[in-house]
């Protein structure tokens, strides 16, 4: 617990707050790109904190968030059959799909899993030659090596019954989205510390000075997201463009060699959908040439669902960050973490999860106070 709570100081926070605040001379508009940290954000009363100048703006960072609806509907199309074992982690198990989630799938009598590992998926269809054994590999570059792995340890065992459904994402391809978009306010970013654990920062400086905004990678914790957004701030109001990291206890320039080697045996980039925000170029993996036999869509078929976002359900402009989710008028009340709408209200860190956990249920209404200064 120690080294948790050195990240937790009150008095530390107090210093780079009164930084923040005697440095700010205008307003600033900084996104940060991680689920986990709007979640520290929200849950630690950050944003209230922070100089009426500073907007943070909560971005595509939930990598259960941004799996598109035809990738949960292709899921339990495959979960359904009568040969499968559907492997998953537990959060995409209630994500709506069109019209059902894989929790309907299960107790409609189809053999869905949790697993805690994706080397589980590949040890259960080891010990049950005669069914076909799928794992939903989603996310960001932070689990896809794990991922890649469960697909070259079944090549080396031989294990042919055995598939992966891809979803992955990658982050450095979404900031460029986000900064093309129309209308775009973002002036700066925070990245998120885990993806540069892997994948290193060779990415982010071309961003940086194409766009002419700083990025700053960041952690989790609430003195690591005060200190990205202190240095945020001090580029923007210098009129630098920089990347600075933020994180040096965890991420190295070169990342994980071991991880990236991994990711360029097993995977290839390819255009991705984005929930809510559609075809990003070049933002996801597929299984390269090599592994195109281990493709569950292949396998099944499934490349050409059709998909249809619920009407009411906001949570696409909420992960391009155009709105806050109590701007939606679903939140809080047709769409609960008991009966989500949208996937941002399920995942454990979607940004409308984050605001009714942490009772930001009223835009209007003063908020309850969730400061860990107090």
């Amino acid at each position: 617990m120690k080294y948790i709570e050195e990240f937790h100081d009150p008095r530390l926070a107090r210093r780079l707050l009164d930084d923040i605040h005697s440095t700010v001379t205008r307003r600033w508009a900084l996104m940060e790109v991680c689920g986990g940290q709007t979640h520290s954000i929200i849950r630690h009363g950050i944003d209230q904190l922070l100089p009426d100048e500073v907007e943070l703006i909560h971005g595509p960072g939930c990598p259960v968030c941004v799996t598109p609806l035809e990738a949960i509907d292709k899921a339990m199309r495959i979960a359904a059959r009568p040969e499968v074992i559907f492997c998953s982690f537990g959060d995409m198990l209630r994500v709506p799909g069109t019209d059902r989630d894989l929790f309907q799938v299960k107790s409609e009598g189809g053999d869905v899993r949790v697993v805690y590992s994706p080397l589980d998926a590949v040890r259960i269809a080891r010990d049950n030659p005669h069914r076909e054994v799928v794992f939903f590999g989603i996310g960001f570059e932070t689990t896809a090596p794990a991922n890649a792995m469960t697909v070259h340890q079944a090549s080396r065992l031989g294990i042919r019954n055995f598939s992966l459904l891809v979803s992955h994402v990658r982050v450095p391809p979404a900031i460029e989205a986000i900064m093309r978009a129309p209308g775009c306010r973002v002036q700066a970013f925070l990245a998120a510390g885990h993806v540069c654990s892997v994948m290193g920062t060779h990415e982010y400086p071309p961003l940086a000075e194409r766009f002419r905004v700083p990025i700053v990678i960041t952690g989790f914790e609430p003195l690591d997201i005060l200190e990205g957004i202190r240095r945020a701030v001090r580029q923007l109001e210098h009129g630098r463009h920089v990347v600075e990291n933020a994180y040096p206890r965890v991420v190295r320039p070169q990342g994980n060699p071991v991880a990236r080697a991994m990711l360029d045996d097993v995977f290839e980039t390819t255009d991705r959908v984005w929930r809510g925000i559609g075809v990003i170029p070049g933002s996801g993996w597929r299984l390269s040439e090599r592994y195109r036999a281990y493709d569950a869509e292949a396998r099944f078929a499934v490349e050409s669902v059709r998909a249809e976002e619920p009407a009411l359900c906001r949570s696409g402009d909420i992960l391009q960050g155009l709105l806050k989710p109590t701007d939606c008028e679903a939140f809080g009340t047709a769409c609960t973490p008991r009966n989500p709408l949208g996937a941002t209200m399920v995942s454990g860190e979607g940004t409308c999860a984050a605001y009714f956990r942490y009772r930001r249920l009223n835009a209007s209404a003063p908020q309850q106070e969730t400061s860990f200064l107090v």
